[in-house]
């Protein structure tokens, strides 16, 4: 897929998210949250939709798997850079934006939480398998 084609889908998903309080029927409902992050160098701001689990009303895991490609997603680099940031959450009735602090789970932490991810969805567990990197998981805490 070109640039310009995931930018296009990735701007129906955020849209179809945006008009469904969150719901997404491509992802079986209310799995997603939309990440937005500010370049490291360029200094841009982008919408990235992503898996998002909740922990709890005050944080939630993402997962820097790039579908299992050999390298971290831009999002995770522009998050170390500026973890200062908002996440767009599923609601009852509409999207919630939520001002969050972004830190990547240390080596222990990070195994038990991979762990629970991977139980709710096993394709974490392919990425990971299908890639010689560790897949970083980062917790997005409400600031």
């Amino acid at each position: 897929m070109s640039n310009d084609e995931m930018r296009s889908w990735n701007e129906k998903i955020i849209e179809e998210f945006r008009a469904n309080a969150g719901s997404v029927e491509q992802f079986g409902g209310k799995g997603l949250v939309l990440l937005h992050h500010k370049g490291a160098k360029s200094g841009s701001t982008y919408v990235s939709p992503l898996a998002g689990f909740a922990q709890g009303d005050d944080e939630w895991l993402i997962v820097a798997s790039n579908a299992g490609r050999d390298t971290h997603p831009a999002w995770y680099y522009n998050l170390q850079a500026n973890p200062e940031t908002e996440l767009e959450v599923p609601g009852d009735d509409d999207v919630q934006t939520v001002r969050v602090t972004a830190r990547v789970a240390g080596d222990d932490e990070r195994d038990g939480l991979f762990e629970g991810i991977v139980a709710k969805s096993p394709q974490f567990g392919e990425y990971q398998t299908g890639t010689s990197r560790r897949i970083p998981v980062v917790v997005l805490a409400r600031a």
